[in-house]
């Protein structure tokens, strides 16, 4: 367990968009929680404009997923069993902050300002297994990537 206090802040934020645009993923996290174990997990994940988080969900085990937005603007994407996106909205501002993703639902966000900063929190331990994604996503590094994020944006007006 970890003892020591850790602020949330502008500096920090600087060098986590650093690491991220140098990551082949555009993205990094930040994590508070100190091991696999801890329960729950919480962490920043700081995203750059073109990264693809492939539709997934939470099934096996049954797990929520929630964000808050403390910089920048997301695209949530839901989807039915089919990958027809069913549901679109933008998320970060001050009208809707995040967002509480209940255990089964497809969801993908995508990054609609060069940047997002968010806070999530998920129960632990990480287990790569129980986060599903479907035949019908490209999965990271895909042929078709690009084209399948682009049809995603297109859910959505330009932000910036």
């Amino acid at each position: 367990m970890r003892n020591e206090l850790r602020f949330i802040d502008a500096s920090l934020f600087v060098s986590l968009k650093e690491k991220a645009l140098a990551s082949p993923r555009l993205r990094t996290n930040f994590n508070f929680h100190s091991g696999n174990e801890d329960n729950p997990h919480r962490f920043l994940n700081v995203m750059a404009r073109g990264t693809y988080v492939p539709p997934h969900r939470h099934l096996a085990p049954p797990r929520f997923e929630t964000f808050l937005i403390l910089e920048g603007k997301v695209g949530l994407l839901l989807f039915d069993e089919k990958g027809r996106v069913t549901r679109a909205e933008v998320v970060g501002g001050t009208e809707r902050m995040g967002a509480d993703i209940p255990p089964g639902a497809w969801h993908s966000v995508v990054v609609l300002t060069p940047f997002v900063v968010a806070f999530e929190i998920k129960p632990g331990p990480y287990v790569e297994v129980a986060k599903e994604i479907p035949d019908w996503a490209r999965r990271e590094g895909d042929a078709g990537v690009g084209a399948y994020l682009e049809s995603l944006l297109r859910h959505f007006s330009p932000v910036d």
